[in-house]
Order: structure tokens, then C-alpha cells, then sequence
């Protein structure tokens, strides 16, 4: 029989009894006095077990009911109870889980002072001057009466049962020095009681956030009252609300599922189903995170991230797991059904160049209530620390991916890049001055935000011979990127030429323009010559890949040189004839064909085995290069073909006149495969 045993002395225990009833599990629950058991839900399925009980009443009151197992959700300082409990549950064979109540978040502040126990509260207050608000309950006011004019000074809150009140009277505490109420208070409502009696001292026991411990604090604070605090017993191991409610899933006690459910919103009550909080830890230090991000980890059951996560996060004491890895992360929570509320550490911000992108997807699939905290970037604290804007910068990562760095240079005035790597920013450096940006100017800031930041400036030659820290960022300032052109249609004479052939520049912009290419397209030049067309393509495709394909050493050293002059390091040489040479490559998405030395038709197989949905377009001089094109053409099953003869004729100057001179005739063969990737 699935039946609960709940001992609910606390607020986290009528709330389990709640839950429980909701989902119409057998519970009983046992309170000690008539009032606790006004506060209890009602329900067909719940039981109300009044009055004290001791180990012998407890053994013979589970070995008659049959239940699964006992809940002890006592107050953290019914040491004895407690003791009982799990003496009876242990002789009867049953599961004993301590509800652990939730700590409070925060510091206690400087005007405090820590006791072992109330009489050693009362020893400390005899020494003192000013009224003492006494609100750790009555049992122990007998510890009061040896402060002298205790009965003036000593304002006692209790519960406002004839119990409590009776032996409040017995021991002196009358009239306005007696206040009878039922907590936990509101910040409000403390701060009320302490300006209208002119409290200097509030004791209180460190009761837990369900307990209003906060609101003590804070009220004190607000009225300049000391507060003495009577130390906690030392908790034994437990669990939290939330983790209970995985255990009795796990026990098939609450079915499965349940405990993701909503709770009923009786009693202001609810219950969120398993959560999985995103929070940013923004640059490193503690001191830069966020009070959201502090709550969140204040909150939270467990904790996953990456190791310099966990290690800024390590004093807050929570059960953790170490990985970067989304599939790790989310076996090691499926394997804790018991952490209901799980938060998971990132650098930075979410937002920007995060991994919380792949991982916010695959938590929500597996049915998890994720939530996002963000949090200041390094981009952010960065350019703060250095003074100027960075709504026009251009905003990069290489750590640990390829972005086409030295384009962005080229093309923006401001850039900044995540690095990444114990060499980040000496690769860096000797890539900007391979190819030419050796005037940019460069800002690096390592271990942002900790104590051994440091911000360097320079030129890629200044900081070359340097050493950096591999936690690295950088601004590139480039004043020369304003004139950048960005339409394709590179003059002939600005390419190295040497002795081989080219595609010229009008033949170009047109061949380039029926490519059709985007930001990210995966580019073959087959028969790539000087790489006037690779050039092209590889500034247009900032974001892809080219690969040109050349089997003349000559060429493939010309197209060195053109990478380099041109500064496209997304430009990839192969030195082999097609199609063998393109057998281990990426795949493409789009294929020019320049000069094919008779393999043409091989060549277009191949494509289109890789994509049947490639784009591909062909220069061709000679009639039967053409014919056996407009063939592929129709053996394939394409679309957009279009075949077009290209004449150009270019000016000479002879004399005083300018003479118009014809070149051979172009034909330009493009067609797109129907099935695409």
C-alpha cells in the first residue's frame, strides 16, 4: 500500500501533506498541538493525527497502518523528535527522510551576534541596555527571567494557543509584554512590532527563509536593532521539499510525472514541475554576477557547469556536477530525479556566443521548465574598460571555430573577438600581419574581472613577443576599413598574374553572379588558375569555406600569394587534378568549373553525388564542352539552366584614338540540381 507518514511541524511539511492529498496519495499527518492541525489541508485521502507522541507511540502507530515511508518535516530544532522518528521508522523497517528546511539566502550583516543556545542569549543580553524581542518561543522564556526587569525589558512573541499563553503567564510575561501571533511574519509586520515596542535586541533561532528568518533580518536592520541568533543544531543529512518529491516518484509512491505537475493553489501553495535554470555567471568574479544569478544558485538543489564555474561558485555548498558537455549534463540529471530545480553555470552572457543555445533545446525536449538568467558579457565589461561604444563593432569568437577574422578587420572599424587557447592572441597577431593589417590597433584584457586582470595595447608586431593568458578578449581597431569595396568585380591587374591563365574580370562578374552564393556557402574552384574566381567567391562567402583545385604547382603557388595579397583565410588550396581531388572534401554547395582537362563529366558525377541539390556553373571556350554541358544538363534532373555566350571587347588606345578589341568568345553553363542537401 502506497501510504505517507508525515510528522509536520513546519510550513515545507503542511505543504507536502497539500501535495500529497493533490495527487490522491493515502496520508497521514501528525501534529502536536489543535492549532498545527487547523493549518492541515482536508481531503478524502488525508489523515490528522493530533498530539505528542513518543518513540513507543510511534513504533506501534507505524506498524499498524502500513505505510511506505515516514517524512519527518519537524522543526529544525525538535532534536529529540527527530531522533524518535527515525528510531521508529528504523525498527519497523521503513524509509525515513528528513525534509530539510530551506536556508536562507545572503549574509547576516555586521550588527550580529551568534549563540550556542537560548540561556547563552540570555547571558549575553544581561550585560546589555534596551528592549529584547524574544521570538524563539515559549517553551524556553524560562531562560529570560535571569535578565534583571526582564518583565519590562523582555517583549515575548508566542503562538497564540492557551498552551503557549498559559505558561507565558506563569513565568511574568503580561499585558503588552506578551504578543501572541502566529508567523511567520512579513519584513513588515516585524518592523512594526520593533519601532512600536523600541526593540535594541531581537533573538531569533535560524529558522529557515519558510520560516521568515529573512524578514527578521532584514526588519532589524530597517529599525538598528542587534540581532543575536541562537546557532541552528547541526543538520543531519536530509532533503530538500523538491527532492522529496522525486524520492516518492521514484518509489512509485506519486505516480510519474506528478511531481512535475502543478500543485492545488489552496493555501497560496503551488508546485513547479522540474526546472532547469540557465544562469550567467557574466564575466568570472563573483562580484560581477547578478543578484538574480545569486538567487538562482541560492535556490537551486544542484549545480552543473564547467569547472571555472563551479570553482567562482564553490563556497555556496551545493551538490555539483563538472562537465561542459550537454550530453553529460543531461544524463547526470536524469540520473537525480531527486534535484528538482537545477541550475546550470555559464560564462558570460546566454546570449552571446554561449552554449546555453544547443542546450535550452534539449532540456525543454526532455520536458524540463527552463528558465534564462543573463548576465554581462565580457564584450560589455571590456569595452566599459576601455571607454568607448561597441554598438558598431563587429562581434566575433574564435575560440574554438572559424570565423573569417581578417575579413571582419578589413570591413569594420571595430571588432571584437573572443580568443581562445594559451596561444590566442599570438595567432592572432601573426595572422593579422600575414595578411597585411599590421596598422590595426589592438586592446587585450585577460582574466576580466578578476584580481589579475590586466589590459594590454599594441600593434600585432608590439604584442607578438608576449605572453597572454589563454582567458583572453580582444578590440581591433582598424581607421583604413571605410573604404572597403564590397561588390565583387577585382580588376585583372590587381591579381598576381604570372604565366597562367585567368578568368577575366567580366567574364567573372558575371560567373560569380550566377553562383548565386551566400554568406556561408561551401565553394569548389575546379582548375582555380591564379584564383581570381576563388578570391571572388571566398570575400563574397565570408562566413563559408572555398576550396580551389589546381593541379600546376605554378598556379597553386600564385594562388598563395592571391590568398595572402587579398587577405581570404576561408580560402582553402588543393593541389590535385578533379575529381579525385575532391573526394575527401567537405560538402559543397556550390561548384565552379573553370577548366576541367577533359574530366568534366566525372567531375559534375561526383557533385552531384555529394549534393544532388548543388549549384553549379561552367566556363567553357570550345563548342564541345558546351555540348557535352548542356548533356550533363539534361542527364541530370536540374533546374534554372541557362546558357549564355559572353563576348568582350575592351578598349586599346592607338594614337589619339581608342580602338575596341574583341576577346574570345565565353560560354557560361549554370544549372541547379532539384534535390537539395
Amino acid at each position: 500500500m502506497n501510504k505517507v507518514l508525515i510528522f509536520a511541524g513546519t510550513t515545507e511539511g503542511r505543504r507536502l501533506a497539500e501535495r500529497l492529498s493533490g495527487a490522491s496519495v493515502q496520508t497521514a499527518v501528525c501534529v502536536a498541538t489543535e492549532y498545527g492541525e487547523t493549518l492541515l489541508p482536508r481531503g478524502e485521502t488525508i489523515t490528522h493525527l493530533t498530539g505528542r507522541l513518543d518513540e513507543k507511540q510511534m513504533e506501534s502507530l507505524m506498524a499498524a497502518d502500513g505505510f511506505s515511508c515516514v517524512v519527518d518535516a519537524t522543526h529544525p530544532y525538535a532534536v529529540e523528535v527527530s531522533a524518535n522518528i527515525r528510531g521508529a521508522a528504523e525498527k519497523n523497517g521503513l524509509s525515513y527522510f528528513r525534509l530539510l528546511r530551506e536556508e536562507t539566502a545572503g549574509e547576516y550583516g555586521g550588527n550580529t551576534v551568534f549563540v550556542d543556545s537560548v540561556k547563552a542569549a540570555a547571558e549575553y543580553l544581561k550585560k546589555t541596555t534596551g528592549n529584547i524581542l524574544a521570538s524563539t518561543g515559549s517553551k524556553e522564556l524560562k531562560e529570560y527571567t535571569e535578565i534583571k526587569d526582564y518583565r519590562k525589558r523582555v517583549f515575548a512573541r508566542v503562538l497564540s494557543t492557551e498552551e503557549s499563553v498559559s505558561a507565558s503567564r506563569r513565568l511574568g510575561f503580561e499585558g503588552r509584554n506578551l504578543i501572541c501571533m502566529q508567523g511567520p511574519f512579513s519584513e513588515e509586520m516585524n518592523y512594526a512590532i520593533m519601532k512600536e515596542y523600541d526593540i535594541r535586541y531581537l533573538v531569533t533561532k535560524s529558522s529557515g527563509k519558510a520560516g521568515g528568518f529573512e524578514e527578521k533580518l532584514r526588519a532589524a536592520e530597517h529599525a538598528g536593532a542587534a540581532v543575536v541568533i541562537v546557532g541552528r543544531p547541526e543538520e543531519r543529512q536530509g532533503y530538500s521539499y523538491e527532492q522529496i518529491l522525486g524520492l516518492l516518484e521514484k518509489m512509485e509512491i506519486l505516480p510519474s510525472g506528478a511531481a512535475e505537475e502543478d500543485a492545488p493553489a489552496e493555501h497560496g501553495l503551488q508546485m513547479k514541475r522540474r526546472e532547469a535554470v540557465l544562469v550567467s555567471i557574466g564575466t568570472g568574479a563573483v562580484s560581477q554576477m547578478t543578484d538574480a544569478a545569486k538567487n538562482a544558485f541560492d535556490k537551486c538543489d544542484a549545480v552543473v557547469g564547467a569547472e571555472r564555474m563551479l570553482q567562482a561558485l564553490g563556497t555556496l555548498q551545493k551538490p555539483s556536477f563538472v562537465s561542459y558537455k550537454n550530453e553529460e549534463m543531461i544524463s547526470w540529471m536524469e540520473e537525480h530525479p531527486e534535484y528538482r530545480n537545477i541550475a546550470v553555470a555559464f560564462s558570460g552572457d546566454l546570449g552571446f556566443y554561449s552554449g546555453a543555445k544547443k542546450l535550452q533545446p534539449l532540456l525543454e525536449e526532455k520536458g524540463y521548465l527552463v528558465r534564462c538568467i543573463p548576465g554581462m558579457s565580457s564584450l560589455i565589461y571590456f569595452a566599459a574598460k576601455l571607454g568607448i561604444s561597441w554598438d558598431d563593432a563587429k562581434l566575433m569568437s574564435i575560440h574554438g571555430r572559424f570565423e573569417n577574422l581578417i575579413q571582419s578587420v578589413r570591413e569594420n572599424r571595430k571588432v571584437f573577438a573572443l580568443l581562445g587557447g594559451k596561444d590566442g592572441v599570438g595567432e592572432l597577431c601573426k595572422e593579422l600581419l600575414h595578411y597585411g593589417l599590421s596598422d590595426v590597433r589592438l586592446a587585450v584584457g585577460e582574466k576580466l574581472s578578476y584580481k589579475e586582470e590586466r589590459i594590454r595595447r599594441g600593434t600585432p608586431e608590439t604584442l607578438l613577443s608576449e605572453d597572454f593568458h589563454s582567458l583572453a578578449v580582444a578590440f581591433i581597431e582598424n581607421p583604413m576599413a571605410a573604404g572597403h569595396v564590397v561588390t565583387h568585380g577585382l580588376e585583372d591587374d590587381a591579381f598576381i598574374r604570372g604565366k597562367v591563365p585567368m578568368t577575366k574580370c567580366e567574364i567573372r562578374a558575371v560567373s560569380v553572379s550566377r553562383m548565386r552564393l551566400c554568406r556561408d556557402s561551401v565553394i569548389y574552384d575546379v582548375g582555380a588558375g591564379t584564383g581570381s574566381v576563388s578570391v571572388e567567391a571566398a570575400l563574397q562567402a565570408g562566413n563559408g569555406r572555398v576550396y580551389a583545385i589546381e593541379k600546376n604547382p605554378e598556379a597553386a603557388a600564385l594562388l598563395r600569394e592571391n590568398k595572402r595579397k587579398f587577405g581570404v583565410p576561408n580560402l582553402e588550396i588543393i593541389e590535385g587534378e578533379a575529381p579525385e581531388a575532391l573526394e575527401t572534401l567537405p560538402v559543397p554547395t556550390h561548384a565552379f568549373i573553370g577548366g576541367s582537362s577533359g574530366n568534366l563529366k566525372p567531375i559534375v558525377e561526383l557533385l552531384f553525388r555529394k549534393n544532388p541539390g548543388i549549384r553549379i556553373v561552367i566556363n567553357a571556350i570550345a563548342l564541345e564542352t558546351v555540348a557535352e554541358a548542356v548533356s550533363l544538363m539534361k542527364t541530370y534532373d536540374t533546374e534554372d539552366g541557362e546558357i549564355s555566350q559572353v563576348m568582350v571587347s575592351r578598349a586599346k588606345k592607338l594614337g589619339e584614338h581608342q580602338l575596341m578589341m574583341g576577346q574570345n568568345p565565353v560560354y557560361i553553363v549554370s544549372f541547379t540540381g532539384k534535390e537539395e542537401i
